[in-house]
């Protein structure tokens, strides 16, 4: 699915608090690399597009569910859909999940568990609502001036 984007990352110690669970905000970050490997799986590097089309993005807001803790050395996919392409705004739905074989819950009950956290034996640990925004860069004064129509060669990319 063209929308559909699925990225693989390996927890290391220091996205973890001493218990060797992930930190809330490194969640975040897990989802903002995923969106920039979507893109360059798309064909556009970041710098390309402030140097060549002076576009930045931002995130403008955010809603994000903590359903089960991420821990140390577990192998996380990042599945990063587009629900939406505005001329200069973008709606992701992204959702974080872990191997449930490889999960260190506690629990092995089938009845302790939420069935709807689990897809082809992959654990939702996390899901969010993300909204993006197309800035523009200038280039010469090195500052952001206000919202940017995104070009349409990019923005057909995103859009379907």
């Amino acid at each position: 699915m063209k929308n559909k984007f699925v990225w693989s990352i390996r927890v290391y110690y220091e996205d973890t608090d001493c218990g060797g669970v992930v930190y809330h905000s490194n969640y975040l970050k897990f989802m903002e690399q995923a969106r920039t490997e979507w893109l360059r799986h798309l064909g556009l590097e970041q710098d390309v597009l402030r140097d060549e089309y002076g576009i930045i993005f931002a995130v403008r807001s955010l809603s994000i569910d903590y359903l089960k803790p991420a821990a140390f050395n577990q192998l996380l996919s990042v599945e990063t859909e587009i629900e939406k392409a505005g001329k200069v705004s973008l709606f992701f739905k992204q959702k974080i999940f872990s191997d449930s074989s490889s999960s260190n819950s506690s629990s092995n009950s089938l009845l302790d568990r939420d069935e709807s956290c689990y897809s082809n034996n992959k654990e939702l640990l996390s899901q969010a609502s993300v909204k993006i925004v197309s800035l523009n860069f200038d280039k010469k004064s090195n500052q952001i001036t206000g919202p940017k129509k995104l070009p349409t060669e990019i923005f057909k990319q995103f859009s379907y």
